[in-house]
C-alpha cells in the first residue's frame, strides 16, 4: 500500500514563482507530486487563460488566493487564482515571470510508490502527466521476499 509524505515550502521575495518550483524539483527528485495548497502575494502575475497561446501580465501587487498543480523534474502545469488591490479576481496557468512579491507558502503533497513525468501527448500537443510505479528506493535485502 502506498502513502504519500507532505512537503512545506517556502519562497522568498523577488524570486519567480514558476521558475524556482521546477528548478528546485529539477534538483530534488524528492519534490515530485501535487500542490495542494498556496498562498501569497506576487509582484506581478503572468496568466495564460483558456485557450489563449500566450499570458498575460497582470501589474501591479496580486495576492494569491490558491495555487494548485502537479510538479516533477519534467515541469509543472499549475493554476492559480488571484486578486487585485481592488479584489478583483483571475484564475488560469501560472507563466513563467510571476514574481513572488512577499512570500509563497506551499504544500506538497509527494504520492510514494509512484513516479511522476511528463510527455507530450499525442491527442492533446502538450506535454501531459505521465503516472507510472516508481522503483524501489532501496534494493530488496539478499534473501528477503522482494
Amino acid at each position: 500500500m502506498s502513502g504519500a509524505c507532505h512537503r512545506p515550502l517556502r519562497l522568498p521575495p523577488g524570486v519567480d514563482l514558476r521558475g524556482e518550483l521546477e528548478a528546485l524539483a529539477l534538483q530534488d527528485q524528492g519534490l515530485s507530486g501535487f500542490i495542494v495548497c498556496g498562498i501569497g502575494s506576487l509582484e506581478r502575475a503572468v496568466l495564460r487563460f483558456a485557450d489563449q497561446d500566450e499570458g498575460t501580465v497582470l501589474a501591479g501587487p496580486q495576492e494569491v488566493l490558491t495555487l494548485t498543480g502537479s510538479l516533477n523534474g519534467d515541469g509543472a502545469h499549475l493554476h492559480v487564482m488571484v486578486a487585485d488591490v481592488t479584489g478583483h479576481a483571475l484564475g488560469g496557468h501560472l507563466c513563467h515571470g510571476s514574481r513572488v512579491r512577499t512570500t509563497m507558502e506551499i504544500l506538497l503533497l509527494c504520492p510514494e510508490g509512484w513516479q511522476l513525468g511528463r510527455e507530450r501527448d499525442a491527442a492533446t500537443g502538450h506535454l501531459e502527466l505521465t503516472i507510472s510505479p516508481s522503483r524501489p528506493r532501496h534494493p530488496p535485502l539478499p534473501g528477503s521476499p522482494g
